[in-house]
């Protein structure tokens, strides 16, 4: 049946081999394209293509067995079809994938393979005439009789059917409308038959063979009805079922299906979701729910949008680690190396994991601690938590919560929604796909909340080791272990976590270093990564620990090591430079002929630098500029009226000037500097404890009032940083009492605590940090509270040598402490024995 006039297909056709099913004229199936020569096809011919002939491609039966597919190309079927491609619908995430809607519209045979890649294409023949779809086919006798025959047993088919269903009523008005000639093509496709039937139809090229093919499988279909009749009384919606519409349509209107429910061409597809499921080895209630949705989504047709979501559901469910978990490294020996290896100091940090891992060897069902390391910014709280991982042998997954405003992020969108996905939680337990990873939950402190909800209140469900057994995410709806998981939170600060976030974490404070410290990471971390990062070797650079110093105490004011780091870089940088004009000239130089002399080797320009080379202070100024932090201590305390207090901030500890001046006026206390209401009240509190104690250190030059005819001014330089707290109490006395008695307060004196009206000197918090902030800015006398005596013990020994430690009491002896020779009183009163 070879045309030979009238329309054609091209003589040359990308060639599309699939497993999916046999594609015969007339019918419209669904192709799913997974092999890589498909991909190819569909992103080169259909998805850049613009006219009506890139649309048309071959359809070629692939025989080989699809799980011993491989990427050869298999020996092609001779007889194919030609199809039109009407719809392709794919995404490329998570990973490309396509279906096509496929229109048959001819036979054809492969005369010869032209390529192979990137997909194949093939010199073909058409072998059906397109015209039999709109013109009439003159048949013979014999042809005729056998045409009229296949009729008949089609009419008798869908009689058997109800015709009061749309889709029964309208199969019945298509048998009319076709021509004979077309009716095994499409009934072949529609009624109940495998594969290898449908080959035999399309490789029976002619017409009287075709329907001798079809005949016998339409005449099958009728009589297993018959026997469904007999068998079982139909119900109402039997009809229903045994008519199943399939996806697409047929040429030139709807395509049906006499299949069975669950048997259409992604039976295979849920059934291998299914075997999934039942090994996934999820919990009682989750296979449960899963196996419901599997019932469900076998009656679902794929055009439905719930489809998409139930599959997505199951696939998510699948990925799940229910009960995959690495094992743990407990030798606690080897996890002192490595994290000594990693990070230098944190001695309590690494104590907590040793701790961890012993209780491991002794107990194995142990819960996964809650941990939040608390401290500045740069100081490795993320990188240990890495460390921890890697001690551990587990897998690691960071979770940064900075800005995060919606509860939805932690425990997912419930299922109703569109574009509902699961939480982050969940979302990182598939990545890492083991169920006892480390979590790192980033910059908890700076959760947010909004009209979605506060995800600080959904936290508190995944980090409470009573309840996070049975974790349920909206999305899941089930509930998910989360006791293996080891979490560990940071934070800058514990003010802004919510008290009872806070109270279901063990928190572990990270002080800032100090500049010994400083210098020991600078040498062992920070100098090799920064050397690595700009390709340079230590025997090109080298920085003394004098210089390194030199950049810690001048170039960064900082708790952690980040800016020193930047500095670092900064001089690779400027090193690189130099290494690379060196080499530019050495080669410049070999490349000369040996008689020449070269101007700039007589005057000593761009030759190469000596190796290593050595950054000294002076070095050191011309590449990263001036210092920008002086010792400016002893010249802030020329003049009286200004002390220094230790103030605690986020980003560590800080050195804080008060200053204070007098003038005439009418008594009154004015304050600059953005303070806060409670620094306001310890101002308040100080001048009237100077006002009720003038006399007895004789401030009152004569006159009864201490603010008789006279204003004070205090101020905290630094305007534009928000100042409050308590702790500037016993500093803001020290600077008044300065100011009104004209002596000078020592200039290597630092001092916190806050004060009473009767003159008694409280604790306050951050002592570590305030301490360390003294330290590096030189100063050699600390005046703290005596009840913050226990805390000196965190402080490092060799910093505590350093420094003069005064626990008062009450401020009288900050006074003393605070003047050279001390602040005498007026008057010695005896002490006068009571007589009650």
């Amino acid at each position: 049946m070879t045309s030979t006039g009238g329309i054609q297909i091209p003589s040359r056709l990308p060639l599309l081999c699939t497993h999916d099913g046999v594609l015969l004229p007339g019918s419209t199936v669904r192709v799913s394209v997974d092999t890589a020569r498909n991909m190819q096809l569909v992103k080169s011919r259909l998805l850049k293509g613009t006219s009506l002939k890139s649309t048309i491609i071959g359809v070629i039966p692939n025989t080989r067995d699809p799980e011993h597919d491989s990427d050869e190309l298999p020996s092609l079927h001779s007889i194919g079809t030609a199809g039109l491609a009407v719809q392709v619908v794919g995404s490329n995430w998570p990973k490309p994938h396509y279906t096509l809607l496929i229109t048959g519209l001819c036979r054809f045979r492969v005369t010869q393979l032209i390529r192979e890649r990137p997909f194949p294409v093939a010199e073909v023949e058409q072998l059906d005439k397109l015209e039999q779809y709109t013109e009439g086919y003159q048949a013979d006798n014999d042809l005729g009789e056998l045409s009229q025959r296949f009729y008949q047993a089609a009419i008798q088919l869908v009689g058997m059917l109800d015709m009061s269903v749309p889709v029964v009523a309208k199969l019945r008005r298509l048998l009319d409308s076709l021509p004979r000639e077309t009716l095994p093509d499409v009934l072949a496709s529609m009624i109940r038959t495998s594969n290898k039937e449908k080959l035999q139809v399309l490789d029976a090229i002619d017409l009287e063979e075709r329907f001798k093919k079809a005949l016998p499988l339409l005449t099958r279909q009728i009589e297993g009805l018959k026997l469904l009749q007999k068998t079982r009384k139909l119900r109402p919606d039997d009809d229903k079922r045994v008519l199943s519409i399939r996806k697409g349509g047929v040429f030139p209107g709807r395509q049906f299906s006499l299949e069975e429910e669950g048997d259409d061409e992604d039976g295979d597809d849920t059934a291998s979701l299914e075997r999934k499921v039942k090994a996934a080895s999820m919990s009682e209630a989750a296979l449960r729910v899963c196996l419901k949705e599997l019932r469900r989504l076998k009656k679902m047709p794929q055009s439905m949008p719930e489809y998409a979501l139930t599959r997505n559901y199951l696939e998510m469910m699948i990925e799940l680690p229910w009960s995959k978990s690495t094992t743990d490294c407990l030798d606690i020996r080897a996890a002192r190396v490595l994290l000594d290896n990693d990070h230098y100091a944190m001695e309590k940090l690494k104590r907590r994991v040793l701790e961890y891992l012993a209780v491991r060897q002794l107990k194995s069902s142990l819960k996964g601690p809650i941990l939040c390391f608390v401290g500045p910014p740069g100081v490795g709280k993320t990188s240990v938590g890495r460390s921890i991982a890697r001690t551990l042998g587990r897998e690691f997954h960071r979770i940064a919560l900075g800005g995060v405003c919606d509860q939805s992020d932690i425990r997912g969108h419930r299922r109703t929604y569109v574009g509902s996905m699961p939480g982050r939680i969940i979302n990182g337990l598939k990545t890492v796909g083991v169920n006892n990873p480390v979590f790192l939950l980033d910059e908890v402190d700076k959760l947010g909340k909004s009209l979605q909800g506060d995800p600080a209140a959904a936290l508190l469900e995944v980090l409470d080791p009573e309840q996070n057994h049975s974790f349920t995410d909206h999305y899941l709806n089930v509930p998910f272990d989360l006791s293996q998981v080891l979490f560990i939170a940071t934070a800058n600060t514990t003010a802004t976590i919510p008290p009872a976030l806070l109270d279901r974490m063990e928190v572990l404070q990270v002080p800032g270093y100090t500049q010994e410290e400083k210098v020991e990471i600078a040498h062992r971390h920070l100098m090799p990564h920064q050397l690595d990062q700009h390709g340079l070797s230590p025997q090109q650079l080298q920085i003394p620990q004098d210089t390194t110093l030199e950049i810690i105490s001048k170039y960064t004011r900082e708790a952690g090591v980040r800016s020193l780091e930047r500095k670092f870089g900064a001089i690779c940088r400027a090193v690189a430079v130099k290494v690379a004009e060196g080499h530019k000239v050495s080669k410049e130089e070999s490349e000369q002929h040996p008689g020449e002399d070269s101007k700039e080797e007589d005057s000593g320009i761009g030759a190469p630098p000596d190796m290593p080379i050595v950054i000294d202070h002076i070095a050191l100024k011309d590449i990263l500029g001036p210092p920008l932090f002086e010792m400016e201590v002893s010249e802030r305390l020329t003049l009286p009226g200004v002390a220094i207090g230790l103030a605690w901030t986020p980003l560590g500890g800080e050195i804080m000037f008060v200053e204070a001046s007098r003038m005439e006026g009418e008594g009154q206390l004015t304050l600059t500097g953005q303070l806060g209401d409670v620094m306001k009240e310890s101002a308040h509190l100080a001048i009237s404890w100077l006002r009720s104690n003038a006399k007895t250190y004789n401030l009152t030059n004569g006159s009864a009032d201490l603010l008789e005819g006279t204003d004070i001014h205090l101020h905290f330089p630094a305007g534009s940083v928000t100042k409050d707290g308590p702790s500037a109490g016993v500093t803001i006395v020290t600077c008044l009492a300065s100011l009104l008695s004209g002596r000078l307060v020592r200039s290597d004196v630092a001092m916190t605590g806050e004060i009473t009206l009767r003159g008694l000197v409280l604790p306050v918090g951050g002592i570590k940090d305030k301490v360390l902030a003294a330290h590096r800015a030189n100063l050699k006398r600390i005046i703290i509270p005596k009840r913050n005596e226990k805390d000196l013990e965190e402080i490092p020994a060799h910093v505590r040598a350093d420094l003069d430690f005064v626990l008062a009491s009450t401020l009288d002896e900050v006074l003393n402490s605070a003047f050279d020779g001390g602040f005498s009183l007026a008057v010695s009163h005896p002490q006068v024995a009571s007589k009650l």
